[in-house]
């Protein structure tokens, strides 16, 4: 049965849509005036973000690329390049991808180019995301364990300290068996935190911006106006199902993080996006909301970048480790996950949460 006009056009959109390569379609000035939700993800802009921007802008230290893409339009000859380096203006990750460049006109635009880029280091991203998840289970289990050990040993010693309290004769001498007690209560938290949440989340739907711009006002009172925070919101996401108390304290032990690591005094970026066709572990997401918290700090040191969301480990002479591990947890509970990428002067820490349904990968 032949389709119809209108059909085929539906058609074409929804295989446009669901493609893995990001298809952009560009004027004579690189201008963008369609984009694929595959395109949407490798920008990290939403499609209405998208329309009207240059390539030049959105990638300014890609000049030779974009002198080939000018060629392009020039010549009228189609361009393929392998393994090109682009980092987008504003952020710190970079990617690399295939481009493919066709000349094409359209009614409305003449010499338009239609843009396929191929990003190829997308396998090892979900490598390393698959193997994070990994190495959180395993610590988990780990933790667990340890904890278990670790609780039974102090629930006799404080037992046992209690006890010699109640037949000392001395009062001065009580105070020993308090400190003993004291201790071990001060390790049953410690073991707690370690365990991170112990309970299920009771998710219903949620603003992320409404949890964002909570953190946001108690970061700012705790360090006054010495830190700008800058809000960079997509006010289009849906609401995401999730619990308010967890995913709060998912964010704040983020924030804070970066508050800290400021020493108290620079700028950190809120900002909120979506992604379509997200893979997180061996789950394919049909949406998700990505949270980027980028500071202007010193960076973290290139050795513990691996190990950063461990419990225990810290940068800080004052730290605990567990804030960054905490909110991985919290994470993991939402099916999400959280990447951090760092330098001088620019580190970002990503929060991925699914919005919509799963498909098997």
């Amino acid at each position: 049965m032949m389709l119809e006009r209108p059909q085929i056009d539906t058609l074409y959109r929804h295989i446009c849509d669901n493609l893995a390569s990001a298809v952009l379609l560009l004027d004579q000035k690189l201008n963008i005036s369609f984009v694929n939700p595959a395109g949407e993800a490798l920008l990290g802009l939403s499609a209405r973000q998208c329309y009207g921007q240059s390539i030049e802008t959105l990638f300014p230290n890609a000049q030779n690329w974009i002198d080939s893409l000018y060629k392009v339009i020039e010549t009228r000859q189609q361009l393929t390049e392998r393994a090109i380096q682009l980092a987008q203006a504003g952020t710190l990750k970079k990617i690399t991808v295939d481009c493919t460049a066709v000349p094409t006109s359209f009614p409305s635009a003449d010499h338009c180019l239609l843009i396929e880029l191929h990003q190829i280091d997308r396998l090892r991203r979900i490598s390393k995301e698959e193997s994070l998840v990994s190495q959180q289970n395993a610590l988990k289990v780990l933790v667990r364990g340890m904890a278990h050990e670790i609780k039974n040993p102090l629930g006799g010693l404080r037992g046992a300290a209690q006890l010699l309290e109640a037949e000392l004769p001395s009062e001065d001498l009580k105070e020993y068996t308090q400190v003993i007690i004291g201790e071990a209560d001060r390790l049953q938290n410690l073991v707690d935190d370690l365990l991170g949440p112990n309970r299920l989340p009771k998710k219903e739907l949620l603003n992320i911006h409404k949890i964002l711009e909570h953190v946001r006002q108690l970061i700012q009172a705790e360090y006054s106006e010495s830190i700008c925070f800058i809000r960079d919101y997509d006010p289009s996401i849906p609401e995401i199902l999730g619990d308010e108390g967890q995913l709060i304290q998912l964010v704040l032990n983020i924030v804070r993080n970066a508050a800290q690591a400021l020493k108290g005094k620079g700028n950190i970026r809120l900002r909120s996006r979506t992604i379509s066709n997200f893979t997180i572990g061996q789950k394919r997401y049909r949406l998700v909301a990505r949270i980027d918290v980028i500071d202007n700090g010193p960076g973290i040191a290139k050795d513990m970048l691996e190990t950063i969301f461990y419990p225990m480990v810290t940068g800080r002479a004052d730290g605990t480790g567990l804030g960054l591990s905490i909110a991985q947890n919290l994470a993991a509970q939402h099916h999400g996950l959280i990447e951090c990428f760092s330098e001088p002067g620019n580190t970002m820490f990503t929060i991925v949460l699914p919005i919509e349904s799963t498909e098997t990968t």
